[in-house]
């Protein structure tokens, strides 16, 4: 019977954990915490699937801390409550 890490072995590993969507992280974080609730994977296993949730738990607060920083610049308003706007940066990254 293939073990979890023969099933995932190279995948969503290293630069493939920070280029995949935020939907597509959240989706796979919650998958790597079912896994191990189930507790029935082996300890390295289990290690390895922490290790990615971790990163992906990581990456995706980033992106939502970058996602509320672009939020609140749009909504800014002067002191009279007239809105304001300023040039920011965006990249690949924000989706």
């Amino acid at each position: 019977m293939p073990t979890e890490s023969n099933e995932r072995k190279g995948m969503t590993q290293g630069s493939e954990t920070s280029t995949a969507s935020f939907e597509s992280s959240i989706s796979r974080l919650t998958e790597i915490v079912e896994k191990l609730e189930q507790g029935e994977l082996p300890l390295e296993d289990s290690l390895r699937l922490f290790e990615e949730g971790i990163k992906l738990s990581r990456i995706s607060q980033e992106r939502l801390d970058r996602a509320q920083k672009t939020v609140e610049e749009l909504l800014r308003v002067d002191d009279a409550g007239r809105a304001t706007t300023a040039p920011f940066a965006t990249t690949d990254d924000d989706r």
